[in-house]
């Protein structure tokens, strides 16, 4: 069985490239290589003995799509491929939403043209907002305050139109939370190009001297220290929970039709973590000293998101299985075994 995985050069494709490489799916790779490195392939290579077919292009060139499709016998999609970072989100909309919402129509015509109608679609908790209440399960309310929500929002209504007008589409939206850590050989993890967007990134390159400090994005909110809580979630376990929520696609009744339609899931961890919390399990696990300046609050920001899995849980079987300690321990592994990232 063959899988497309867009983005799969990046963080979290490349987790997930290695899981499924190991349960047998033959695996390409659709990447243009804008925030990650063609170097992560020899690391997937060494870790699992092969290596994915590895296609350089862009969900915004149809042509180059359809060709990957011509190309190979696609199965099924596993749709990472983004711009992810809010802060650039509202400094350049439009960007966002070329590239986020119409390369994946792009990609959604090139798939039903190809009869390949099943996808796990990568989206993210920033769909809901600045949440009522927490945990946060997957009926909440809809609302995006930034504009990378927001084009995450418009991919999950394209998909749901997508299936009610066809239902032989299925589909798992996967809102999920802050993904960190790193696999456990170290070999691959988190290798943003200049200066990190993402809190464990950064403080890890605090820890290793590469930045002077870091900036906390408010001081005042109405959690247990004033700093932002967040639902951080180990790489790894956000990788299973595409493997499980790609397999749900193929179940079927006793008649053989498919029964999945199209579904969301939580990925999080249920519990919160405030930005200092994270800071102090992080110079636990390194020994380091991470020196931090509290700053202004960052616009887009909310004050506490987390999760409630217990959908994905009886739905797919999956749980996160890794907690704070785990997932900082495995990305100060990668950060101090690889201080440059993937380059030499």
């Amino acid at each position: 069985m063959a899988i497309l995985v867009t983005g799969g050069a990046g963080y979290i494709g490349s987790h997930t490239d290695i899981l499924l490489l190991e349960a047998g799916f033959d695996v390409v790779v659709l990447d243009n290589l804008c925030n990650s490195d063609p170097e992560v392939f020899n690391r997937i290579e060494t870790i699992t003995g092969k290596c994915p077919v590895f296609v350089e292009g862009d969900i915004l060139d149809k042509a180059a799509l359809n060709q990957v499709f011509t190309d190979h016998k696609i199965d099924a999609v596993i749709h990472f491929a983004g711009l992810k970072a809010v802060g650039e989100s509202v400094a350049k909309p439009v960007m966002y939403y070329q590239n986020n919402v119409a390369g994946s129509v792009n990609l959604f015509e090139v798939m039903a043209q190809h009869n390949c109608k099943r996808i796990v679609f990568s989206s993210s908790a920033t769909v809901y907002g600045d949440p009522a209440s927490v945990p946060i399960r997957e009926d909440f309310p809809l609302s995006a305050t930034n504009p990378y929500g927001q084009s995450k929002l418009m991919i999950e209504n394209v998909l749901r139109d997508i299936a009610l007008a066809d239902p032989q589409w299925q589909i798992s939206i996967l809102r999920y939370f802050n993904p960190v850590g790193a696999h456990a050989s170290g070999l691959i993890g988190e290798d943003p190009n200049g200066i990190p967007n993402n809190l464990m990134p950064y403080v890890a390159q605090v820890a290793i001297g590469k930045l002077e400090q870091l900036n906390v994005f408010g001081g005042d909110y109405p959690t247990v220290d004033g700093t932002g809580v967040r639902d951080y979630i180990h790489v790894v376990d956000l990788a299973a929970g595409h493997l499980k929520a790609l397999a749900a696609l193929s179940v079927t009744d006793a008649k053989g039709s498919l029964t999945h339609g199209c579904q969301v899931y939580n990925l999080g961890t249920g519990n919160g973590y405030s930005v200092l919390q994270v800071v102090s399990a992080f110079e636990k696990a390194s020994g380091r000293r991470v020196p931090y300046l509290i700053a202004g609050r960052r616009a887009g920001d909310i004050a506490t998101c987390y999760a409630d899995p217990a959908h994905s849980a009886n739905k797919l079987g999956w749980r996160a299985e890794f907690g704070i300690e785990q997932m900082v321990e495995d990305h100060w592994r990668w950060q101090s075994s690889n201080p440059s990232g993937y380059k030499a």
